[in-house]
């Protein structure tokens, strides 16, 4: 059932991006859904890098993998002749690149990281590290061959959660207003224009829960105010309801005679005893609620005004083969 008052799938605008950013309150499977949607945008013989910078392994630990190193490589294939990237950014080794690639330090970089100094440069400067990873992506997603063909049509980041995900984009900002001249301003400028560009859409993933919701709505509202793009709103695990609405209505009001319904089912041939009739009619009035909060979940989500798609909950939980099935419930949806 989709959002009232929301668009359903993929749209245009969000098509156009390169950077997808993949946020969400912990537990919502945000994760997960990054992996799918990788897989769903490299179908049809498309290259997609999908990128994380949270230090979990997340990745690794979904496909099966051996840890991450900080270099891409090629993790799975997608349908019609796709291919998915994997990175793992690391803070470290971002630095390094950045000193080799603006001030020659190769050398003298591998130094510093022996010495402990860039750990304490990152420490000291919180923004840099954040800074450095949006950097990295950006460099990822603007890289050509020597053909001038883009090395990945598109950039899938598993990013922070929703509470700390406008800070970790929108930090650089804040850096290059530090940073007047020199190459760490124009690197800074140049991760700006990218995030805050239609290049870049941020993607929610939430569940049909109040607390998850409510975050999002807050992170909608963080986006709005950074002037960053908020893509769509990814609902992930839904459950079908397995009651008609008049039902619910019905059952929600607590309405209902166990004795009589035990006389009725003995009728109907099902002796059950009274206590598993209550039991059975607590369970009903368990999922009547659940529905019934959902349903408010669903309005709530519909003020943010944004295009949504939903996952179904799978009931043998998350593999490799999973993560193919919710690939394509996002490309029937539009994911493109």
């Amino acid at each position: 059932m989709p959002l009232a008052g929301s668009s359903v799938g993929w749209t245009e605008e969000i098509a156009r991006a390169r950077l997808h950013v993949v946020s969400g309150k912990g537990g919502t499977g945000k994760t997960t859904v990054a992996a799918a949607m990788a897989l769903a945008l490299a179908r049809g013989g498309k290259r997609v890098l999908l990128a994380e910078v949270e230090g979990r392994q997340g990745i690794a630990q979904l496909f099966g993998t051996e840890p991450l190193p900080y270099a891409e490589q090629r993790i799975a294939a997608a349908p019609e002749g796709g291919e998915v990237y994997a990175l793992h950014v690391d803070a470290e080794a971002a630095l390094l690149d950045f000193l080799d690639m603006f001030y020659n330090l190769g050398f003298a970089g591998r130094t510093l990281r022996r010495m402990g100094a860039i750990e304490f440069a990152t420490t000291l400067a919180p923004g840099l590290r954040d800074v450095l990873f949006t950097g990295k992506l950006m460099e990822c997603v603007r890289r050509v061959d020597q053909n001038g063909r883009r090395t990945y049509d598109a950039v899938v980041l598993d990013a922070p959660p929703t509470g700390r995900v406008v800070q970790f984009l929108d930090v650089t900002k804040a850096l290059s207003d530090l940073a007047k001249t020199g190459p760490i301003r124009g690197h800074a400028d140049k991760v700006v224009k990218l995030v805050h560009s239609q290049d870049t859409a941020v993607h929610l993933v939430t569940l049909l829960e109040e607390l998850p919701v409510r975050e999002t709505l807050d992170a909608v509202a963080e986006l709005d105010g950074a002037d960053l793009r908020p893509g769509a709103v990814i609902v992930n695990r839904v459950r079908p309801p397995r009651l008609p609405a008049d039902v619910v209505a019905h059952t929600t009001t607590g309405e209902l005679d166990s004795e009589r319904i035990r006389v009725e089912l003995g009728e109907a041939g099902l002796e059950l005893s009274a206590e598993t009739v209550t039991g059975l009619l607590a369970e009903t009035v368990e999922h009547a609620n659940r529905i019934t909060a959902e349903h408010t979940a669903r309005e709530q989500l519909a003020e943010a005004d944004l295009p949504a798609i939903e996952l179904a909950e799978l009931a043998e939980g998350v593999d490799v083969e999973a993560l193919y099935e919710l690939a394509d419930l996002l490309t029937a949806q539009g994911v493109r």
